[in-house]
């Protein structure tokens, strides 16, 4: 099985190396410090699967992994992150995701989950499996119901930042945000910009 690993630490990519190559039949090919070295390592290399990371300067895993998976389908990805509240499992797994390993697993639950990625199936670690499954029991509305980067994007909107400020501060492209505040519109209601911005001052303000 060959193997991708994507986490802009490089300390942590030469010990998720050293363990992936300790399991039977799995060769790490190669690793990447960013979403867009992810990219570019897995169409060169085609690997099994990609272990990427969530958090990382520039376009977070979620951008990674939707490109990903278009430009790759055949490399399944399993999300290794600290981040382990379901509102980040659920974009992953709607994203594409075959996997959400929490950093603090033990380390048969990194071969667990490659391998099922691997075999086609999904992997969740049981610190992240039992919220998902009282979200989806009970569906999040409003402000939560949006992910992590569509909040990130209107907490910056009700702090006062434009769309360019915005796009700058995240490392995406003005394009970018515009497409996400058109799909916070959709998701909260808002008829229009100026309705999108008061909710999100209130939001700032602590009103929601």
């Amino acid at each position: 099985m060959r193997v991708l690993i994507c986490d802009d630490h490089t300390l942590i990519r030469a010990g998720l190396r050293r363990l992936l190559e300790s399991f039977d039949g799995i060769e790490v090919t190669a690793e990447a410090a960013n979403a867009d070295e992810a990219v570019i390592r897995a169409c060169e290399h085609a690997p099994d699967v990609v272990v990427l990371d969530l958090s990382m300067p520039g376009r977070n895993g979620f951008e990674a992994l939707a490109e990903l998976r278009l430009r790759c389908p055949d490399s399944a990805v399993v999300i290794m992150s600290m981040h382990d509240d379901a509102s980040h499992v659920r974009e992953a797994l709607d994203r594409g995701a075959a996997g959400f390993v929490v950093k603090e697993a033990a380390p048969a639950e990194l071969e667990i989950a490659v391998r099922a990625a691997a075999a086609g199936r999904t992997y969740l670690s049981p610190q992240v499996s039992a919220p998902l499954l009282r979200t989806v029991a009970q569906p999040a509305t409003g402000v939560e119901a949006l992910p992590p980067r569509q909040r990130e994007i209107l907490s910056a909107l009700g702090a006062g930042q434009t769309s360019k400020q915005i796009a700058a501060n995240l490392g995406i492209s003005i394009k970018t945000v515009e497409t996400h505040r058109a799909r916070m519109m959709a998701t909260l209601g808002c008829r229009n910009a100026t309705e999108l911005l008061r909710l999100a001052m209130r939001l700032d303000a602590g009103a929601l």
